[in-house]
């Protein structure tokens, strides 16, 4: 069995890229053998695709499942049709996912609340953000700020429904999920455009991009851009 590592979310300067390790073969491996090989990894996510041609697949942190993640499913999404076998749908233990491809991004769209549920907090400035000093354990923690707000909505290069995007500095630590940083958060990036109701250019890590825009009260989408990273066997 095959083993695929991505990057997603990669900024617009080829930084940044959260890594995922995805199965697209792995109907046979048990929900115990899947967690033990999501820790041997060790990437904040590992995607097993239990039925390619249904999409359905499960979500693993190093230390729990989830029943719906971003980058593991704009990833997802991008691999099955980087080898053909594009979907429409994904079909994660949350519920059906809708996704498509857009200006060299992959989307994926959902309710913000069938992902984990993050403490927000907002500080005055991207250098704050730049030098907080992370979370403790079992947290939940999305930080951010803007970047220069007026101005820099003014500057986007990015544009959804004729507006530019506002611009967002952000870091996630999702210490409970056995995450001390991540680089680049999609379901976390789902509630920060269900709360702020705006669409948003947010850069987090060292340099990856996470486009959002809020669709309905219940419904948010995110995109990014994702390459293939290494092939591998699965480990024993």
């Amino acid at each position: 069995m095959k083993l695929y590592v991505l990057k997603v979310f990669i900024g617009p300067d080829g930084r940044g890229g959260n890594p995922l390790g995805v199965f697209l073969d792995a109907s046979e491996i048990s929900n115990q053998r899947r967690q033990e090989i999501a820790a041997e990894l060790g990437f904040s996510e590992t995607v097993f695709v239990t039925d390619r041609a249904q999409a359905r697949l499960r979500i693993h942190t190093p230390a729990v499942e989830l029943a719906l993640a971003g980058h593991p499913l704009v990833g997802t999404a991008w691999l099955l049709a980087h080898l053909g076998c594009r979907v429409d749908v994904l079909r994660p233990p949350a519920g059906e996912v809708r996704t498509w491809s857009e200006d060299g991004r992959t989307w994926i769209s959902a309710n913000p609340l069938w992902g984990p549920e993050f403490e927000l907090l907002q500080l005055d400035s991207p250098q704050q953000v730049e030098n907080y000093p992370g979370a403790g354990p079992d947290q939940h923690l999305q930080i951010w700020a803007w970047q220069d707000e007026d101005a820099g909505v003014a500057r986007s290069r990015v544009f959804w429904q004729d507006q530019p995007m506002a611009q967002v500095r952000s870091r996630v630590f999702p210490t409970a999920l056995g995450i001390t940083e991540d680089e680049a958060t999609g379901s976390a990036a789902l509630r920060l455009g269900q709360i702020l109701g705006r669409g948003l250019v947010i850069n987090q890590g060292v340099g990856s991009e996470i486009l959002v825009r809020p669709l309905a009260p219940d419904l948010v989408a995110v995109g990014g851009r994702v390459e293939l990273v290494a092939t591998s066997d699965c480990p024993d």
